[in-house]
């Protein structure tokens, strides 16, 4: 055993000094001829080649041979004093709670400061800073493999959190590309709404093109359940409407899968864990304390993400498409509704009234279905049932506030909703029409 040949002096030493005292005793022991290489190899733990350098080094320069050149000196690698004191201090006051490797590059950003993840993480340790985020015990789940190129599938989602730090939850909602992890679109929206949804497509329309399939969960934006009530349209037709962003999609082709977990969906459910820690970071740096001002930040933090958190994906073809003939990106993100045109020939949306021109010469559009369009500016069109522009009104000075009626239905081509007859009892109905007699005394009571 190698403690056989340690003398009892080494105790409380050095352990650098200890292992010197070590390898002169066996390196000694070798130039007796009492120990051979093979075992002075095992001893020192070491090949035997290792042990012919110590022995020629022993005997050309004694003891003080076998000491490491670089002993003694200052490592190149070393973090100086000074700058370890300005980590902490940026970790403990302005980038608090911000992850070592966010962390790390943000001071090269920002502080120019160059230090790589590890020594920032070494440096916090070491100053009693632990990390703000605590890492659970891995569970075991099967992987699904990425979609082999671009555009094949989408993922989105939407995220309600305290995203500006002043105590007031919002919602964001964003779309990643499955294939490379790239974020294509995100916006800031008050509640997750179909609106939002709408502003993702139209950007990833617009920007890329059409794709195959999108991911997503079962969201009543998404999908109307089962145990929803059919509406009449419903049940003369046969089968259920779909929602407004479930019909965009079935105009554009694409395929909607809906997860059964959020784990199912899990690049999009990790990509806002990664939100959460480093955007929320960012966006408290640069002051952004609205929804307003955070989507005019997304445009200039995303490219840096994807650049930082992106991968190549594995065909290079990508699997975007162009829109359907006779489709635009206007046509399809908007909410569609189907309205009864009054007797003056106007159409009401939000309060506004828009007038529509004449039916031909003498024709009117009295009585008659026609669908409005409501864009995502707050304007709305109406169109005749082939899908003629019929009028559009002006885009409002204050935006209302989008949202989808009567669960987003959409309308169907075709069938017109019964007229409410004009004497139906409710239309009778008078206070008190309905109201219990009050009980004669009976005689054969004394």
């Amino acid at each position: 055993m190698l403690s056989d040949f340690v003398s009892p002096k080494g105790e409380g030493k050095d352990k650098v000094a200890v292992w010197q005292e070590q390898r002169e005793v066996v390196l000694t022991r070798v130039l007796a001829g009492k120990l051979a290489l093979e075992e002075a190899a095992l001893l020192l733990q070491c090949s035997e080649r290792q042990v012919w350098r110590l022995k020629s080094r022993l005997l050309d320069g004694g003891a003080a041979a076998l000491v490491h050149g670089n002993r003694g000196k200052v490592p190149a690698n070393k973090v100086d004093p000074a700058l370890a004191r300005r980590v902490v201090a940026f970790a403990q006051d302005g980038y608090a709670g911000i992850n070592d490797t966010h962390l790390s590059e943000l001071l090269a950003e920002r502080e120019d400061i160059h230090l790589s993840r590890a020594s920032v993480q070494r440096i916090l340790r070491g100053a009693g800073i632990p990390s703000p985020r605590r890492h659970r015990a891995a569970r075991y789940r099967s992987r699904r493999e990425r979609r082999a190129a671009e555009g094949m599938l989408l993922q989105l989602d939407g995220s309600r959190e305290d995203w500006f730090g002043s105590g007031d939850r919002v919602t964001l909602q964003t779309i990643v590309d499955d294939a490379t992890g790239n974020v294509l679109a995100a916006v800031f929206r008050e509640q997750e709404d179909g609106a939002g949804y709408f502003e993702l497509l139209r950007t990833v329309l617009s920007t890329r093109g059409v794709p195959l399939a999108l991911y997503s969960d079962r969201h009543g934006i998404f999908f109307r359940s089962p145990r929803e009530r059919e509406a009449l349209q419903e049940e003369l037709v046969g089968e259920r409407q779909p929602t407004q962003f479930g019909r965009a999609l079935a105009e554009l082709g694409i395929e909607l899968i809906l997860a059964n977990s959020p784990q199912a969906k899990g690049r999009v459910e990790r990509l806002f864990g990664t939100f959460q820690d480093r955007l929320v970071a960012e966006l408290r740096l640069e002051r952004m304390t609205s929804i307003d001002e955070g989507n005019r930040f997304l445009p200039r933090y995303l490219p840096r993400h994807n650049a930082r958190f992106g991968i190549l994906p594995a065909d290079a073809t990508a699997a975007w498409r162009p829109l359907p003939a006779g489709k635009s990106i206007e046509s399809v993100c908007c909410f569609k509704y189907s309205r009864l045109v009054a007797s003056d020939n106007t159409v009401r949306l939000d309060g506004a009234v828009l007038q529509l021109p004449p039916l031909g010469v003498r024709g009117s559009w009295a009585h008659q279905r026609v669908e409005l369009r409501q864009y995502l500016d707050g304007s709305f069109t109406a169109h005749a049932p082939g899908g003629r522009e019929l009028a559009r009104s002006a885009v409002p000075s204050t935006p209302p506030k989008l949202r989808a009626r009567n669960y987003v239905r959409a309308p169907i081509a075709g069938i017109q909703p019964l007229p409410k007859p004009k004497d139906h009892p409710w239309r009778k109905w008078q206070p008190g029409a309905f109201r219990q007699k009050p009980k004669m005394p009976r005689d054969d009571i004394a």
